[in-house]
């Protein structure tokens, strides 16, 4: 029953982004173009990314608002490494820029687990520290293309089939997280916490220890995603990523992730992600203002958690019922 619900929540999103792109064809047909395909892609890559980590956090019933500043972060470290080590190779300074996310995601987990601290107080500090860490390191500095290698620069804009390297990337990091939470032990154990966690504590589950983990997967995917950023733009600087975490938990909410925890996908997650940016990019063809534009993502943030309540009030009874005839 539960597998159905997240299938039909799923389908329902996709139907509402196919519908969203098929109204703005209607109206302009160079809505499909490929240029335009490809900028759509592109500029949900990231936001796919991040709504993976984010998803992952989520699902344990903790929220991380601190992946803007964490993916800014990396994405100024990236073009300093560049800078500073010139014949750097780009494999490696993708680890690095990784690396430091997953630093940064450490220390909000262990914040987190080892005192207890409610996860929206610690990454709303963090989410501070960071950005300030990152204005304190570049001091006004602007790191620009020609500071980084073409090659590099070529990964943000090359296309395999049509399809942008970056999209390849996003899919990859999608379907190895949506794996992993499927069918190993540790990934299902995120949903036990989530939706009871002191039934989960009580069960033998290491709940600190799981939340953990999901901190540094949020941290490190933001840190990937702060790498992909320097690519795409070329153009880095402190303000990178700045208040994006905001359309990060609206594309996991909108994809389904219950924002009480236990129950949510992140396929869904990457769907929102999808969805929004194409939000994002259609209204303005149809002739939305920018105020209705977020008043839009606004009603699928209250619909999405609506739904959600409505779901698992209908779970409740069904499950009561069925414990009630089984007695």
């Amino acid at each position: 029953m539960v597998h159905r619900l997240f299938v039909v929540r799923e389908l329902g999103i996709l139907l509402a982004l196919v519908l969203l792109v098929g109204v703005t064809f209607a109206v302009n047909q160079r809505f499909l173009s490929a240029q335009n395909v490809k900028d759509l892609l592109l500029g949900s890559t990231i936001l796919a990314i991040l709504a993976v980590g984010q998803a992952i956090v989520i699902i344990t019933r903790n929220v991380d608002l601190s992946v803007g500043s964490i993916l800014g972060l990396s994405a100024f470290a990236t073009g300093v490494l560049f800078v500073d080590n010139p014949g750097v190779p780009i494999p490696v300074a993708i680890l690095v820029g990784t690396a430091l996310g997953a630093a940064c995601g450490a220390v909000n987990g262990g914040l987190i687990a080892a005192a207890r601290v409610p996860a929206l107080v610690v990454t709303l500090g963090t989410l501070y520290v960071f950005r300030g860490l990152d204005h304190t390191w570049a001091t006004g500095r602007q790191i620009n293309a020609a500071d980084m290698p073409p090659a590099f620069l070529r990964m943000g804009t090359a296309t395999v089939a049509g399809v942008p390297v970056l999209a390849l990337v996003a899919v990859a990091v999608l379907v190895v997280a949506g794996y992993l939470l499927k069918h190993y032990r540790s990934g299902r154990e995120l949903y036990a916490i989530g939706s009871d966690p002191d039934a989960a504590r009580l069960s033998g589950i290491a709940v600190g220890r799981r939340v953990f983990f999901a901190f540094l997967a949020s941290g490190a995917l933001a840190g990937l995603a702060g790498v992909l950023y320097a690519a795409r733009f070329g153009t880095v600087d402190a303000n990178a990523g700045l208040g994006l975490e905001l359309n990060v938990v609206a594309a996991v909410v909108v994809g389904g992730v219950a924002i009480f925890g236990g129950s949510g996908s992140v396929y869904g997650a990457a769907l929102g992600a999808v969805l929004l940016t194409t939000i994002g990019s259609a209204l303005p063809v149809l002739g939305v203002t920018p105020f209705w534009q977020r008043a839009a993502v606004g009603a699928l943030i209250l619909a999405a958690i609506g739904l959600d309540r409505a779901l698992a009030v209908r779970m409740a009874r069904r499950l009561r019922g069925g414990t009630t005839r089984g007695t």
